[in-house]
């Protein structure tokens, strides 16, 4: 193939908005909600799921924006503009997609819930009869939780917790003529749906409230009513030069409480008049002002998604075992099986249950392990690998864990694991306060005759058990020495104190990661101007860093054939001719969020692939601890090359467009449907045996 002689342009139009970007993910999460060929429980799951993203969306990368922009910091928008053009842009496609939702919320998913017995009612839909049920849960349960807070002499504005739905009530005493401004929160400990009646109807939480609000306002006349919700900036920053990370990030999780307002939800309907109390109250601009015409904070409708009506869902996934470790019994016939060979998994269609956490207990009981360590990002209350951890320590035998305290959103919970972890002996580190630790790997010691042998599975994804039942993820399990020792070598320098010695063959960011990966994209662009084959497919969460995007369009331009899979976020334009014609990139939503990461590097007739924990992001490559190992194995990389494949025949995923946009494809009446997640699993049943993953008593 001919190469392309332009070199890389500069500028704005080179790449796409990261932010928009992000916003344009989460829109095709909205897609699937307004799906009909989607389950209807499942629908309400992708429109709780697009509530619950923006959120998070807002307390990070709109406060980060906000910030940047208060600091005069100057952050080109996709059309090379300022910092408030980029938060307009934002602002403006915010307000277009909650809109989306709140239509397809109430003249689609709605009616298709009641059609099913599943009835949404407001309070003035009730029967006489579900109104007395009504007024006698609210005085039982409600009303003995609620608390009104009034603004006036001696009354300052109340504070507003980040995320919680409120009424804000213009209250007259009828006597006096005198108004106050009050604010009363929705509990978030009670359901936000009641259920009342035979009929089995749920009535908003807040609605109930509205309709009973006389209860807290005797005798007093409301003259107005609105629903309002606050977002909060949740992102902090930990000082390079903290002496105690864990007592410096409690800190700041102390902090985040009282974040600054990112975001004003209100419900449309309110008046200038109470707008212009909020606003004032919150120190809020107009521009953070969001009128939503529905209900606020949809993310509760995870409530509704949770009922018991598997018709309405996806049909329930039973993971299985790859025949080669459901074939070994005991502790030493599976480390002998990862002796034999690399042994690669795929959750969530291999069972995590049988695979990773069997490997943990398996190391816990074998009295020939006398050293166990592991890295904890996420990790759940069911998970084995704090118990495995434990034991460990208690025998007396090594027992390290890499605790990340830095893991957004789950800080307080890390925080509870490490202290129960050091109080039962197990050797904690928290890294660096300038690093997060995203690594995921585990390293078992294993005594065997008069030699020690060590046994790694590195892995895509969190030691998190929920999740990996819903998370697209590889684990890879290996003997291979060079490997083992790297990793070993890696443990000790996070523990302890020195530069870290070159790695004999995984890669480590911040150290070696992003040069080997441009090494890799330069290889295959040799080849491609060479006029031999030249191929690159990645598979990733998320593509923003300059540097790795500047190398897939120059080895673009050399002739290269470029794949890619993101789920989330891509800054790079492809299919533009001169920079990037042969660059293809698609993104795969559904039943399973697509998480793993690897990358396949093919130049002539060598293939060169990579499993890891980083995204091709700059705050990974750079900022982070991570590892990508070679996958040397034929058999390992022909099961990864397969599974890409798999996700460019899916005829239901998404393609990004030059301009940015992303178009779903859509199967012709004549084609059948090729989605990737069925295909996947049809592929698990066929090559294990058909038994049921079950956690051992």
């Amino acid at each position: 193939m001919r190469a392309e002689t332009r070199t890389v342009p500069k500028g704005g139009n080179r790449l796409l908005n990261r932010e928009l970007s992000w916003l344009e993910f989460n829109a095709r999460v909205l897609e699937l909600a307004g799906d009909p060929a989607v389950p209807i429980l499942e629908r309400v799951k992708f429109c709780s799921i697009f509530s619950a993203n923006l959120d998070e969306f807002f307390m990070v990368r709109v406060a980060g924006l906000m910030g940047q922009e208060a600091a005069g910091i100057s952050v080109l928008s996709s059309d090379g503009r300022t910092p408030s053009a980029t938060l307009g842009e934002i602002r403006e496609r915010v307000l277009a997609l909650t809109a989306q939702q709140s239509r397809l919320w109430s003249r689609e998913l709605v009616p298709a819930l009641g059609e099913r017995g599943i009835v949404i009612a407001q309070v003035s839909d009730c029967s006489e009869k579900e109104l007395s049920e009504l007024e006698r849960r609210f005085d039982r349960e409600i009303y003995p939780v609620l608390t009104p807070l009034a603004v006036g002499p001696g009354q300052p504005f109340p504070y507003i917790s980040g995320l919680s739905n409120s009424l804000a009530v213009l209250v007259r005493d009828p006597e006096t003529g005198e108004e106050r401004f009050a604010r009363v929160k929705v509990p978030e400990a009670l359901p936000r749906f009641l259920e009342v009646g035979k009929r089995s109807a749920f009535v908003p939480l807040e609605s109930v409230i509205a309709h009973f609000l006389d209860w807290l306002f005797p005798q007093m006349e409301i003259v107005e009513r609105a629903i309002f919700r606050v977002t909060r900036d949740a992102d902090f920053e930990v000082s390079d030069e903290a002496d105690d990370l864990l007592e410096a990030v409690e800190l700041e999780l102390r902090r985040r409480r009282f974040g600054d307002v990112v975001r004003l939800e209100v419900s449309g309907s309110v008046s200038n008049r109470m707008l212009g109390r909020l606003t004032e109250g919150l120190g809020a601009g107009q521009e953070q002002v969001y009128p939503i015409r529905g209900p606020l904070d949809l993310a509760d409708l995870s409530q509704l998604a949770s009922l018991d009506r598997p018709e309405l869902k996806d049909e329930p996934w039973v993971p299985s075992t790859p025949a080669r470790l459901a074939a070994v019994r005991g502790g030493e016939g599976f480390f002998a099986e990862i002796r034999r060979g690399d042994v690669l998994v795929h959750h969530p269609y291999d069972s995590f249950v049988t695979t990773f956490e069997r490997f943990v207990r398996e190391a816990a009981r074998d009295p020939a392990v006398i050293g166990l360590k592991t890295t904890v990002y996420r990790t759940s209350d069911d998970s084995p690998v704090v118990p495995a951890l434990i034991e460990v320590a208690e025998d007396g035998r090594q027992s390290v864990c890499l605790v990340e305290l830095k893991a957004r959103f789950d800080e307080h919970k890390n925080i509870e694991w490490s202290r129960a972890l050091e109080r039962a002996g197990v050797h904690v580190v928290y890294g660096f306060p300038n690093l997060k630790i995203h690594a995921k790997t585990t390293l078992v010691v294993r005594r065997e005759g008069s030699t020690l042998r060590r046994y790694v599975h590195l892995g895509t994804g969190n030691y998190h058990a929920l999740t990996a039942r819903i998370y697209e993820d590889f684990g890879l399990f290996t003997a291979d020495e060079e490997i083992a020792a790297d990793v070993a070598d890696l443990f000790n320098y996070v523990t302890g104190f020195g530069r870290p010695q070159r790695f004999r063959k995984i890669l480590v960011a911040p150290f070696n990661l992003r040069r080997r990966i441009v090494e890799e994209i330069r290889a295959v662009a040799k080849a491609a101007a060479d006029g031999r084959q030249a191929r690159i497919r990645l598979k990733t969460n998320a593509l923003t860093d300059e540097t790795i995007i500047d190398e897939l369009y120059s080895a673009a331009q050399a002739g290269a054939e470029i794949d890619i899979v993101a789920r989330s976020i891509c800054t790079l334009r492809p299919g533009v001719p001169g920079l990037s014609k042969t660059i293809r990139v698609r993104s795969v939503l559904g039943r399973f969020l697509e998480h793993s990461r690897f990358f396949i590097f093919e130049a002539d007739d060598t293939a060169t692939t990579f499993l890891g924990s980083a995204d091709l992001m700059t705050r990974n490559l750079d900022h982070r601890i991570e590892i990508a190992a070679p996958v040397e194995d034929p058999k390992v990389q022909g099961q990864l090359a397969t599974a890409f494949d798999v996700l460019l025949d899916d005829n239901t995923a998404w393609t990004l467009q030059p301009d940015g946009d992303w178009k779903r494809l859509r199967p012709r009446k004549d084609q059948t449907v090729r989605g990737s997640h069925d295909a996947l699993m049809r592929k698990a049943r066929t090559r294990a045996p058909r038994r049921v993953a079950r956690r051992p008593r």
